[in-house]
């Protein structure tokens, strides 16, 4: 019985890629997990342009039907001013008919993000990508304190999800404490998820 987590993320220099890499490998270290790695398009202020419909490299862009049928979700952005990016808000603008069937409902959730600088606005961005979570219903899903690199990061990792300070050329590597810290994440949605899962089984 796998317990398939979705890790859907925008990025632009390829920071939050990173951290999604980082928490695929923490769903991954949990039995009967799996990852399903997704990435979406930008979103052109010229309305005649389009994104070619795979990728030039990376993971392939979201279908829908993936977000219905996952059992877990990690959402990830960029900073945009204290936000997500408008390219992963445009897809959650465009679930109503998820939240019309309750199809994400019960299901765990974490999220995830990059900022330029230490007061980039991560965990306002966090917080702001939980709120569609929660009018879908879905059960949010942190870092506790009993993950001891969360009391020792002078970089990103919050108890509100993972984090990373890319430097304001986006091409920082991850911090030690960072990457502790997005794998425990990954880890801890995928066995809550499963156990979740289990449970609507029994």
């Amino acid at each position: 019985m796998t317990t398939r987590i979705l890790v859907l993320y925008y990025s632009r220099s390829g920071a939050t890629r990173q951290l999604a890499e980082h928490l695929v490998r923490g769903i991954e270290a949990v039995t009967d997990a799996e990852a399903l790695l997704r990435t979406v398009p930008p979103v052109s202020p010229v309305c005649e342009a389009t994104a070619p419909d795979i990728p030039d490299d990376g993971p392939p862009y979201l279908e829908f039907d993936e977000l219905e049928h996952c059992d877990g979700l990690a959402l990830g952005s960029p900073t945009r001013f204290g936000n997500m990016a408008a390219p992963l808000k445009h897809v959650l603008d465009g679930t109503s008919s998820l939240w019309l069937s309750g199809a994400l409902a019960g299901k765990p959730a974490a999220c995830f993000t990059s900022t330029g600088s230490m007061h980039g606005g991560q965990e306002s961005t966090l917080l702001s990508m939980m709120i569609p979570l929660l009018h879908h219903g879905m059960v949010l899903v942190g870092i506790p304190y009993t993950e001891p690199a969360l009391m020792r990061t002078r970089s990103g990792g919050t108890p509100y999800g993972a984090s990373h300070v890319a430097g304001s050329d986006g091409d920082a590597p991850l911090t030690d404490e960072e990457s502790t810290l997005c794998r425990a994440l990954g880890q801890r949605l995928a066995e809550t998820a499963v156990a979740l899962k289990r449970g609507r089984r029994a």
